[in-house]
């Protein structure tokens, strides 16, 4: 089956008090998205669509040397809304997308690998990574159904109740669709939330009322869906870095 990716790198980062994108913050003297973007290359997909907004010229050159195509999300409306901006350079493909995000640099091609695999095994339209956390206070959750491997729901914080809070399955950004089915459904979804945003979760929403089957793979390993929003979080994912063993990556400029 054949994959695209979609990194989203739009963002301003405004809590890391600083002008720079959020992905060009540096971890041990490395963009934060030059760790997504290895990781992208490593999965030999067919194309990479990066979703650029803030001070996107500087992003566009500093990823200059890798295979991608750019995507300007202009204004930012939330998640649902720069997905759809990679649906003019992904109109004519068929087969898988998987998301990433630019600010979470810790996650590995193992993994994705492991997520593709269990996305094919079980016949779903979306998977979901996830990871149990023991305080997932700003995460949103996942609401499985008993004893399966199916999501009944994926709740943002903002909108989630007493007894939904108290889930600690977490939903880390990081998604598998299939590609005709993703984008039918983000022209369906709304501004109807806490944040009058285009949630992309919301695109699960369309699937379940479909009757379509979303699942749920959870990692071992939580440190690896950790995304950056603080100077701080970014320390601690610079240690992080360090802790983990460096996988190969592709050259990006070795690909055909």
């Amino acid at each position: 089956m054949a994959l695209a990716i979609i990194v989203m790198a739009a963002g301003k980062g405004t809590r890391m008090q600083s002008d720079l994108p959020k992905v060009l913050h540096q971890a041990n003297g490395r963009p934060l998205i030059e760790y997504v973007l290895n990781t992208s290359c490593a999965l030999d997909p067919k194309e990479i669509v990066l979703i650029i907004g803030h001070q996107a010229e500087l992003v566009k050159n500093a990823t200059s040397k890798y295979p991608v195509n750019t995507a300007i999300q202009e204004p930012q409306l939330g998640t649902g809304h720069a997905i759809m901006q990679a649906e003019a350079s992904l109109r004519n493909f068929e087969g898988e997308v998987l998301i990433l995000s630019g600010d979470a640099p810790l996650v590995n091609v193992l993994t994705l690998k492991k997520l593709l695999a269990f996305h094919h095994s079980r016949n779903a339209v979306a998977t979901v990574l996830t990871a149990e956390i023991e305080n997932p206070t700003g995460y949103g959750r996942i609401i499985r159904e008993a004893k399966s491997d199916n999501v009944l729901k994926i709740v943002e914080q903002k909108d989630a109740s007493k007894e939904e809070l108290s889930v600690q399955e977490i939903n880390s950004g990081i998604y598998v669709f299939n590609a005709q089915i993703l984008f039918d459904a983000l022209g369906k979804i709304n501004t109807n939330n806490a944040q009058k945003e285009y949630y992309l979760t919301d695109v699960f929403g369309i699937c379940f009322q479909n009757g379509k089957r979303v699942c749920a793979f959870k990692t071992d390993n939580p440190n690896e869906i950790i995304g950056i929003n603080t100077p701080e979080q970014l320390k601690e994912v610079e240690r992080l870095l360090l802790l983990e063993q460096p996988l190969e990556t592709v050259n990006p400029q070795e690909r055909g």
